[in-house]
């Protein structure tokens, strides 16, 4: 049956890995890549027949996924961001590099152009492997992972000028011409693609659904992701990455939601095989013969980019967990890694050993990178406790007006807008703090007080006035953001009631044990509500469904 043969092995291998990897409580991600040890041609037993075909899949797995990333994260979502990215991203790739290309001189007996290949490879991360974990944890719209993003976006384009330069590291002189022309082109190519979708896509989708039945808006969003994708691939860029911008331009769309729910199972099944094919490049063999080399060459690779991003967020002015969750969240290498480490072995400028070296370690690092950026947040609030820093936080317009019994409102993002504005409704004061300087703009053009910066800031909060506040009110998804705000907010006031928001159910106990009272999580709220207006058409009591709907809520959480 040829590729659909490997595709159907590939689908159990892949189940069977993310059942065995949530039996052992890990990321899904690290089961799928086993499966694709097991089904790989290193290894005895079943094995993929069509390996190139499935790696062609995968591609467009990584695009998928990609794109599904750009629906949730807007232009206006980066734009905070676009400091770190645009000035800390080729910092960060430029020390990464020369730090890896030393270490491959002096540690690993590698030439100077091998060193070279090595540090451009070592110095870019895998976007698809932190897209994955965010997902996972329900936290692509948290600042630290903004930052990510923005540094990814940026590494993604970096390997279009190493890819024209690396080659050439001999006569650099004509290199310059090939560079300067490849990034002309490719600002050139985006910026019509942009501006061609943002003035012609919505509308045609608009017309699609007018014409057709339902299943052709799928149909007109896969092929705006893939179709965008492969232009940008036409013409020298990433595939991924012209998926990601294709996903930009819809979130700015009314069609961003549905565009996203329609294509979660289509991108979750082509990411599988994605991780999978990245599993099978693994060698068992050459790891049992290299396993002292490959362990040096795989902490050097995690400590060193984790300290060097860290430092990055860090002088950028991200503070609090933000470094750490940057720092161990980017450490791994990445997709590109691979193009590059091919692109220098078909050109004779790296060996067959640093090809494997390379090969094994950007495995192994994308594997291993779901449990070592869960560690992030242990490791930051283990740091905090030991130096038990103060960081001055720059608040830009705090409070003209002194408020007291209020509700101090943490995130103007969706749930907190609703928030805010039934609020205010009520006539209760409110007080929002938003570090996102368009949204605290936003809040402050709705007639909201408001205060620009970080609620887990002490500064941030005597702004608010938490002192006197009745209730403190966080809408950010992040636990580790809770608990430093809960923690500073109640110093200040410990009569502080404090309600959260819980990304996922199993974050309801540790939110209660950072001193939450109240924990909600959206998802079941929402749902309880469609069932309460369902009930409503059954004309049944009032107060019995609101008496059954209680109950199922308080179990609910009480078992969280």
């Amino acid at each position: 049956m040829g590729i659909a043969a490997d595709f159907v092995l590939i689908v159990l291998a892949g189940l069977c890995g993310a059942l065995l990897a949530r039996a052992l409580r890990l990321p899904l991600l690290v089961g799928y890549v086993a499966a694709g040890v097991i089904v790989g041609p290193h290894t005895a037993g079943p094995t993929v027949v069509e390996v190139h075909d499935i790696e062609l899949l995968a591609e467009i797995g990584a695009a998928l996924l990609l794109f599904s990333l750009g629906l949730e994260v807007s232009f206006r979502d980066l734009q905070p961001v676009r400091r770190v990215a645009l000035l800390g991203g080729p910092i960060q790739i430029l020390v990464t590099g020369a730090g890896a290309a030393w270490a491959g001189v002096a540690l690993f007996s590698m030439t100077a152009a091998e060193s070279a290949w090595f540090g451009a490879m070592v110095s870019v991360s895998s976007t698809m492997v932190v897209v994955k974990s965010l997902n996972e944890r329900g936290v692509t719209t948290t600042l630290a992972s903004r930052v990510m993003i923005g540094l990814l976006v940026l590494q993604d384009l970096a390997v279009i000028p190493m890819l024209i330069v690396l080659p050439q590291l001999g006569d650099l002189q004509h290199a310059a011409g090939k560079l300067a022309a490849a990034v002309g082109l490719a600002a050139t190519f985006l910026g019509a693609v942009v501006w061609a979708g943002t003035r012609l896509l919505p509308g045609l989708i608009r017309r699609i659904l007018v014409w057709g039945p339902r299943e052709l808006f799928l149909v007109a969003v896969v092929a705006t992701g893939v179709g965008i994708g492969f232009a940008t691939h036409s013409v020298g860029l990433s595939f991924a990455l012209g998926a990601f911008v294709a996903g930009l331009i819809l979130s700015e769309s009314e069609f961003s939601h549905q565009a996203l729910s329609d294509l979660a199972p289509l991108r979750d099944i082509f990411g599988l095989l994605f991780f999978v094919s990245v599993g099978m490049l693994l060698d068992p063999r050459y790891v049992a013969a290299h396993w002292a080399r490959l362990a040096a060459a795989v902490a050097l690779i995690f400590l060193g980019k984790a300290v060097i991003l860290g430092g990055v967020a860090r002088a950028f002015g991200y503070v609090n967990m933000a470094p750490w969750i940057v720092a161990l969240g980017l450490s791994q290498m990445g997709e590109f890694s691979f193009v590059l480490a091919r692109s220098g072995v078909r050109g004779g400028m790296i060996s067959r050993d640093t090809y494997s070296l390379v090969l094994t370690c950007t495995v192994l690092t994308m594997a291993l990178s779901p449990l070592v950026s869960g560690a992030a947040l242990p490791l930051g609030r283990a740091w905090r406790r030991f130096r038990r820093p103060t960081h001055p936080v720059r608040v830009v317009d705090p409070l003209k007006v002194r408020l007291s019994n209020h509700v101090v409102l943490g995130g103007y993002g969706r749930s907190g807008r609703a928030a805010a504005g039934i609020l205010y409704a009520a006539g209760i004061p409110v007080a929002v703090v938003e570090q996102d300087h368009a949204l605290y703009r936003d809040a402050v053009e709705a007639g909201l007080k408001a205060v620009w910066g970080d609620v887990t800031g002490d500064e941030v909060l005597h702004a608010a006035c938490i002192d006197s506040a009745r209730v403190l009110l966080l809408t950010p998804p992040d636990p580790g953001t809770v608990e430093l705000a809960v923690a500073r907010a109640k110093r200040r006031n410990s009569s502080l009631t404090v309600i959260a928001r819980a990304a996922r159910a199993h974050h309801l106990p540790t939110l209660h044990a950072q001193g939450v009272d109240t924990a909600v999580l959206p998802e079941l709220e929402g749902g309880v509500e469609m069932v309460r207006q369902a009930l409503a058409r059954f004309e049944r009591d009032p107060s019995e469904t609101a008496r059954a709907i209680d109950e199922f809520r308080n179990r609910f959480y009480q078992r969280g």
